[in-house]
């Protein structure tokens, strides 16, 4: 039984979800300890029970220790099936979260699924579903699977309620990917979302986005979500490159003004063109596992997180991929995951 000690690197959520992952591609049990101990509160929160809860579905695994606040639990895999599966995080806990630790096996299960969240969709601190739906899908696609997402209801934090639904044509094989040239930028937009709120928020938004991103009015745009449970806003920044696109978000949130939500995303952004690489920092985390388990790939991005690095040394754990990063003469950094290495 492989040993994850919760606490190392960066310490969150996602070295649950990435042992649970890893532990359904590889076929290897794994006990995870110290479950977030360094957190505010430490331990399984809703939204990472709910993944071990759909990783032991959709892996017909025995888990203990799958409750509210455990510090440990350990996870013994079965065979992956693919089918249809509903899970509930059962507030505004991540949904995208949730399809993350599921998806990467799902890409090469037995049979197609068809998989609905409920729970947050547009959250703080996690992938919301316009990043998952226009960045990540469409690189995972290009693997060989054919995933598509569609959002029934968005979710915002804190109220929750959000719908999504993935549906998943699976690969024998997952393919390689090169992405180490960004190409041109094609085209840059911004859209500000907000739901059971003044409009003028979204118009200050776009004030901004406008100025600090030298944006044209058409390239600006508002849209009044009605579907949501409660209120929300995030601004949405799409830089569409030759190879792929980006999307940099920003969220509103209560004593937060306006103008600094934007200000925020537009600086990120301007950060993101600036360092003239394919694959932004949330990207080039989120991209490691599908070629871990795949025939790996190659690509250029910036100074790697915490987040990042304690990534990799999860997947190194339980498989014999390598993984190297490299500072290049202009700075980047570039990654490259060999499976078997």
């Amino acid at each position: 039984m492989i040993e994850i000690d919760g606490a190392f690197g960066e310490g969150g959520g996602q070295i649950v979800r990435s042992s649970l992952t890893l532990a359904l591609a590889t076929g290897q049990p794994v006990r995870i300890f110290n479950i977030r101990a360094g957190r505010k509160k430490p331990g399984l929160l809703r939204q990472h029970l709910t993944s071990l809860q759909a990783a032991a579905r959709v892996g017909n695994a025995r888990v203990e220790g799958a409750a509210p606040g455990s510090r440990e639990i350990r996870f013994w895999p079965g065979p992956v099936t693919g089918g249809t599966y509903h899970f509930s995080v059962g507030s505004a806990g991540s949904t995208t979260l949730v399809l993350q630790t599921i998806l990467p096996v799902l890409l090469t299960a037995d049979a197609p699924s068809n998989v609905v969240i409920e729970g947050g969709t547009h959250n703080p601190f996690a992938p919301p579903f316009p990043y998952l739906d226009r960045t990540f899908i469409p690189l995972i696609n290009r693997l060989g699977p054919q995933v598509s997402l569609t959002l029934h209801r968005p979710g915002f934090f804190p109220a929750g309620g959000g719908k999504l639904e993935v549906a998943v044509e699976p690969a024998v094989t997952l393919g390689r990917l090169e992405l180490t040239e960004r190409g041109d930028v094609q085209s840059i937009r911004a859209t500000v979302i907000v739901a059971s709120l003044p409009r003028h928020i979204a118009e200050r938004e776009l004030k901004v986005l406008g100025r600090q991103l030298d944006l044209r009015p058409g390239q600006l745009q508002i849209h009044e979500e009605t579907r949501s449970h409660g209120p929300g806003n995030i601004v949405l920044v799409e830089i569409e490159m030759e190879e792929l696109t980006e999307v940099v978000t920003g969220f509103g949130e209560r004593g937060k003004p306006a103008e600094r939500v934007a200000r925020d995303a537009a600086r990120e952004a301007n950060e993101f063109l600036e360092a003239e690489v394919p694959i932004g920092q949330h990207l080039a985390d989120q991209l490691l596992l599908p070629l871990a388990l795949g025939s790996g790939g190659v690509y250029l991005t910036g100074p790697l997180t915490p987040h990042t690095e304690t990534n990799i040394d999860v997947i190194r754990t339980f498989t014999g991929c390598g993984i190297t990063t490299e500072t290049t003469p202009e700075g980047t950094i570039r990654v490259e995951i060999a499976p078997g290495g």
